[in-house]
């Protein structure tokens, strides 16, 4: 993959290559296995669109349990930042009242996004909730709100790449990239 790639007016420098992605999303599924060993109720997997898509998938390969997946799609950015909005701009696809629900996010980083979805779940009827992020900006995040699984922590930078996306584009690249500033 380039070095460099240029998404609408900015360019990108490339940050996680690919093969570091997976072996953290590896290592992350051998948690998660762990963790569930012997359950007998399939928890529900949350894939967060549109950016958890890719990370939804891999992780979902890699898990030795069955699992139910459902989505729902929030928005808070526009452009390079976050609007400190949160939105349902589509709603859950299945019922989590009664079920153990493992929400499934590309990125946590002020952690607003995730206290809403808790706070929705808690509100349908979930019986329990964890939370399992690709990546963390830990210098961002300051909610009480536990992070059960983290794949990889970075610094608070713009990326793209594995599902990330700059206004729609970029999703699609298999390696992770930084604004180049």
């Amino acid at each position: 993959m380039e070095n460099r790639i240029k998404l609408h007016d900015k360019t990108f420098k490339r940050f996680i290559p690919h093969e570091t992605v997976e072996a953290a999303i590896d290592r992350l599924a051998g948690k998660i296995n762990q963790d569930y060993e012997g359950i007998t109720e399939a928890p529900v997997l949350l894939c967060v669109l549109n950016g958890s898509i890719l990370f939804t998938a891999e992780l979902m390969k890699r898990l030795d349990f069955n699992v139910e997946l459902v989505s729902i799609k929030l928005s808070s950015y526009e452009g390079t930042r976050s609007t400190g909005v949160v939105r349902e701009a589509m709603g859950l696809t299945g019922d989590i009242k009664g079920k153990e629900v493992i929400i499934v996010e590309d990125i946590v980083d002020t952690g607003r996004t995730i206290e809403n979805l808790v706070h929705l779940l808690q509100e349908r009827g979930a019986s329990k909730i964890k939370v399992c992020t690709m990546l963390l900006k830990p210098e961002m995040y300051k909610k009480d709100i536990p992070l059960d699984y983290v794949a990889m922590e970075i610094p608070d930078d713009f990326i793209v790449g594995f599902g990330l996306d700059y206004d729609e584009l970029g999703r699609n690249i298999n390696d992770i990239y930084v604004l180049d500033k």
